[in-house]
């Protein structure tokens, strides 16, 4: 989350009332007159975003138009909480199938919704038992390592590198040898470390205990064709796991011992800066490392590498846990209005242009075909899927709980800090995986 949307990050448990960004006066003859919209919204980053999005709208149509945003890694504590209010949101956000579980019957049916009917793969949609349709994706993302290739190329230039290219970054033994050779030479080529800070403070941790633990869960599923949620996993790729976590941690701007403090902003601000070449995120990270002092064309993404074999053809991390769900406790009038929000956010020149241009995102919408964004990542994406590359799905939506992950990421950041060992790490995702899946499943 950049400083600028933090001062706007209502947080969970505050009491913060929505930001209220229009009012609901409409002339006599529009018939959305009854109707308002409250949007929980998901993502920090694009908080202000939101914000001057509903502006717009109110002032079009003269709909109320609310916006809320939970703090980084709150969002389903804040959801419970705001659901519970008489002055419920009317949309919401789930991650998945997981997520859709536990909402499911606060979910309206959008079978005969526009954003269902523009949907360009209406296999993405979750659905309910009678196959309707609940909950429908607004954002395909990606994940990767996102590389400086300016300090890759300096490091070639020294003349020891185990590489001529940055493509040739295909598999983690590679990664590794050019991790380690650009910590070792970080005075030379004016860095303060390899990869920047594994943050484990709230707005960052969800890169290792979420995203990172996808890798080795992926692999896994794909060994046993798992589709769905597993009641127990088996752990095979831990221990490539643990070496890419390894590589991130001791080759780092920062020292081990410091990381329980270091936050999104920290590792944004050390590659925004060229303080490092390597920094695990996504695609929706670009705004906040664009514009300062790394140029665009010295920036790209790569897979993230765990030693798995026939990784070489591995693409990068690609899906979607943002899936929009209408409330069907709201009056109709304002579930209708809040339908009405989201056709003109998805139609529009001013929603479309928002969503592609300065939100950032790759939409799964047919009507998008003149709003791509301008991202290196993206478009990094794009070029590997060109090349035949695999992309890795987003299965961390199968994980049973949060708690799961936070159990995940406590031990985590034992192991790093030294004060835990890896069997730790493991426990709490094989043991945990099963017992959390028994809690939540009963």
């Amino acid at each position: 989350m950049s400083k600028r949307t933090a001062a706007k990050v209502l947080i969970a448990g505050a009491g913060a009332a929505a930001l209220a960004l229009g009012t609901a006066g409409c002339s006599a003859g529009d018939e959305n007159a009854e109707g308002k919209v409250y949007y929980l919204n998901f993502k920090p980053e694009q908080a202000e975003d939101w914000q001057a999005l509903a502006e717009t709208y109110t002032e079009e149509t003269g709909v109320q138009v609310d916006v809320e945003t939970a703090a980084s890694g709150t969002y389903e504590t804040t959801l419970k909480s705001e659901m519970a209010k008489s002055e419920a949101p009317t949309l919401f956000q789930v991650n998945g199938p997981v997520g859709l579980a536990s909402w499911a019957d606060y979910a309206a049916d959008l079978t005969d919704s526009a954003i269902y009917e523009h949907l360009s793969n209406k296999d993405q949609a979750l659905t309910g038992e009678g196959g309707e349709v609940l909950g429908v994706p607004y954002v395909v993302e990606t994940y990767g390592i996102i590389t400086n290739t300016k300090i890759v190329n300096d490091y070639i230039a020294l003349g020891d590198a185990p590489i001529a290219s940055v493509d040739e970054i295909t598999d983690f033994a590679t990664l590794k040898a050019v991790a380690e050779g650009i910590q070792e030479h970080a005075d030379e080529l004016g860095v303060e470390g390899a990869f920047t800070s594994a943050g484990f403070d709230s707005s960052s941790d969800w890169r290792f205990k979420t995203h990172l633990a996808n890798m080795p869960l992926s692999y896994e599923f794909l060994d046993d064709d798992v589709t769905g949620q597993p009641a127990e996993v088996s752990g095979s790729y831990l221990s490539g796991f643990r070496d890419v976590f390894d590589l991130y941690i001791e080759n780092s701007t920062t020292e081990p011992s410091a990381l329980s403090g270091k936050t999104i902003e920290d590792a944004n601000s050390e590659f925004a800066l060229g303080k490092a070449a390597f920094y695990q995120n996504g695609t929706w990270a670009y705004g906040d490392v664009s514009g300062q002092e790394v140029a665009d064309e010295d920036m790209t993404m790569l897979p993230i590498y765990i030693g798995a074999d026939g990784e070489e053809d591995q693409g990068l991390t690609t899906g979607s846990e943002n899936y929009w769900v209408v409330n069907n406790d709201a009056s109709d009038a304002d579930q209708q209005a809040t339908q009405d929000f989201l056709e003109w956010v998805i139609t529009s020149d001013e929603g479309r242009d928002s969503l592609a241009n300065t939100m950032g995102f790759v939409t799964p919408f047919d009507t998008f075909g003149d709003y791509l964004p301008e991202n290196p990542f993206i478009q990094a994406d794009a070029a590997g899927n060109e090349a035949g590359r695999t992309p890795v799905p987003w299965n961390f939506t199968a994980m049973p709980s949060e708690e799961w992950k936070n159990g995940l990421g406590q031990a985590m950041l034992e192991y790093a800090q030294g004060t835990s060992d890896w069997a730790a790490v493991e426990t709490a995702f094989v043991d945990g995986w099963a017992s959390e899946y028994s809690l939540v499943n009963g």
